[in-house]
């Protein structure tokens, strides 16, 4: 099933059982589709950029609750962590450190990176083969670490 016809049924769901915080989550998710539709002067979102929406909304979610934390506004930082776990709920599993370190050393042999002037190289490579299945911060740390060594 489509993810955005998924988020939809859901919804429903949740207005059902009267889950507000759910239900705002997932509204705001929808909303966000629905602007990336407009957007793009399609019909309908496939999977593919429904994650990619989803992934920025997580980010954002997450510098929240770091600025949210940072203020002291537990009560703040604890709403967008609620969101943040529904968004969670959408996306697939990102590759552990242990795969991403084994992607790292493939695009290094690729790129035939020497030092830490070409993390950039070495992080084009990755991502174009990666995109979707890795977490970009991490995998920035993990090339610096590499590259370091």
């Amino acid at each position: 099933m489509a993810i955005l016809t998924l988020i939809s049924d859901h919804m429903k769901d949740a207005m059902r059982q009267k889950d507000k915080g759910r239900l705002g989550a997932l509204r705001e998710i929808r909303a966000a589709l629905i602007v990336e539709i407009k957007k793009t002067g399609t019909e309908n979102l496939d999977d593919e950029a429904c994650i990619g929406v989803l992934r920025r909304l997580a980010k954002q979610r997450k510098d929240s609750i770091d600025a949210y934390e940072a203020a002291g506004r537990a009560d703040l930082r604890d709403q967008e962590a609620a969101e943040l776990q529904v968004i969670e709920g959408y996306l697939p599993q990102l590759a552990d450190e242990a795969t991403t370190n084994a992607w790292i050393a493939d695009a290094i042999a690729q790129t035939g990176a020497s030092g830490p002037g070409d993390i950039g190289k070495v992080m084009g490579a990755l991502m174009r083969a990666h995109r979707g299945d890795i977490d970009g911060g991490t995998a920035k740390r993990l090339v610096a670490a590499q590259l370091n060594s």
